[in-house]
């Protein structure tokens, strides 16, 4: 008995997946050679992706702001540490909580419409009467969602930290008076080029495992509703597994390199 065949159907199910999205990675990347490419279509993609989660990354971001500096001010009270309350958690959520939680974010709204979406078009048969038609579906379909998400997530990242660091703002100020002008100083002065660059760069890695995780669940979706709705499903699974995994590999490879 093969190696393989005696694993659990889960293990199975989740080494078939990392082939196929092995497989479907490097069709995207020869694709990507391929000129023309779709700007029109990736912007597009990229206005309406980032749209769409912005209500929904500013709410996380400001809560998670604002819920750091609550859970974190008692006890850095008690060490007579206060002041440095601001950095403590703009550190935090820059280097670590912020794109970790926006990619998450993004899985489940970005990562699962794209398997819906591509997912009724396969089922519905548009992308085989693209095909018929002429037209480069891979091209339109896969390259443009992929390349958007790849550069939007970053912009969300960004976007979610500011708002994060207002919501900690806010925290501070709730049984204090700290002004926007030394709050912010004590926030950023503290942060260095490590703790900017290499959370900025995973986050590009996050954006594009997304697009490329959910584009290959919806084109490879089952027939039916039932198919779609597992697709939808699998892409947020896999990308948030993927996520995890590429922020443990960016941890090691900052912490030999940095």
């Amino acid at each position: 008995m093969k190696f393989a065949e005696s694993l659990p159907g889960s293990f199975q199910d989740f080494f078939l997946n990392v082939a196929g999205i092995g497989r479907f990675t490097r069709r995207f990347f020869k694709q990507l050679l391929k000129p023309p490419l779709e700007w029109r279509e990736v912007l597009n993609q990229a206005y309406q992706l980032g749209y769409n989660s912005l209500f929904l990354v500013s709410i996380t971001g400001f809560i998670i702001g604002l819920v750091m500096t609550l859970q974190t001010k008692p006890t850095m009270e008690q060490f007579g540490a206060e002041s440095w309350l601001p950095a403590m958690v703009s550190i935090s959520i820059i280097r670590e909580i912020g794109p970790v939680l926006t990619a998450l974010i993004c899985a489940g709204k970005v990562g699962s419409g794209i398997g819906a979406e591509l997912g009724s078009m396969k089922v519905s048969e548009q992308i085989d009467a693209m095909t018929v038609s002429g037209a480069n579906a891979f091209n339109y379909l896969v390259v443009t969602r992929v390349i958007a998400t790849t550069i939007t997530i970053p912009v969300l990242v960004i976007y979610a930290d500011t708002i994060a660091l207002m919501g900690s703002y806010v925290g501070v100020n709730i049984e204090g008076d700290v002004s926007p002008t030394l709050f912010y100083k004590q926030s950023l002065d503290i942060l260095v080029y490590t703790d900017v660059i290499p959370p900025t760069i995973k986050s590009f890695f996050f954006g594009f495992a997304i697009g490329i995780i959910g584009c290959y669940k919806g084109t490879t979706a089952d027939k039916g509703t039932t198919g779609v709705g597992r697709a939808a499903n699998s892409a947020v699974v896999i990308s948030s597994l993927f996520i995890f995994v590429i922020d443990l590999i960016a941890v090691q490879l900052t912490q030999l390199f940095i």
